[in-house]
């Protein structure tokens, strides 16, 4: 599958590598190519030669000017086209979020309705997003959108990175997308309690 990467960071890069590896097509996006040539060996192209390559978009870029960098892209060239958002919207100091009585991806679906969003692996960090299988445990991903086949398809790219379907848990619509947003504060708590990044949650239901 070709899967286009919006963003060149650490979530970007990783998750290129992880599909990559899975045998899919990767291409990073950047609003400045000729500047990011030296992407551990990952293609770059621009955003909207990115789009246009992709079958699948994946938003890796910061959630406070996600919608404004997808919107220099266009909705027609959207359109269609499943969107995995892993942003998150956080104020300069990672004190507030962007979207406190919202969410990025519910901010997208409604810039984008012709363009189907789901929201997931926004958390954890990069590494247990590609290395669930590092982790001392199972553990689980979220999946947030109003589209199923969308959701679908994201699930198996999910299981490409090594989630089983066993871990991931479709939470709802668009709108569950805040209770996986709205964790990057605890997950920062969380971070300086153990004094490391590389962490996931694991949902575990009563005993039947």
């Amino acid at each position: 599958m070709r899967i286009g990467l919006l963003g060149t960071g650490n979530v970007a890069r990783a998750l290129a590598h992880g599909w990559s590896t899975a045998g899919h097509d990767v291409l990073l996006g950047s609003r400045a190519p000729k500047e990011r040539a030296d992407l551990e060996g990952l293609p770059v192209a621009s955003l909207s030669e990115t789009a246009a390559h992709a079958e699948v978009l994946v938003n890796a870029t910061p959630g406070n000017v996600s919608v404004e960098l997808l919107r220099s892209i266009g909705a027609q060239a959207l359109a269609g086209t499943l969107l995995i958002d892993v942003g998150v919207g956080l104020s300069d100091d990672f004190t507030e979020l962007s979207h406190p009585n919202s969410s990025l991806a519910e901010q997208i679906q409604e810039a984008f309705p012709l363009t189907p969003v789901v929201k997931t692996l926004c958390t954890m960090d990069s590494t247990a997003m590609i290395a669930p299988d590092s982790l001392d445990g199972p553990s689980t991903v979220f999946l947030s959108g109003d589209d199923a086949e969308a959701k679908r398809t994201t699930g198996r790219l999910l299981t490409d990175l090594g989630w089983p379907e066993s871990s991931q848990l479709d939470i709802g619509g668009i709108t569950t997308a805040r209770g996986q947003e709205h964790f990057a504060l605890l997950f920062m708590g969380i971070a300086g309690g153990l004094g490391a990044h590389t962490f996931n949650i694991n949902v575990v239901p009563r005993r039947r």
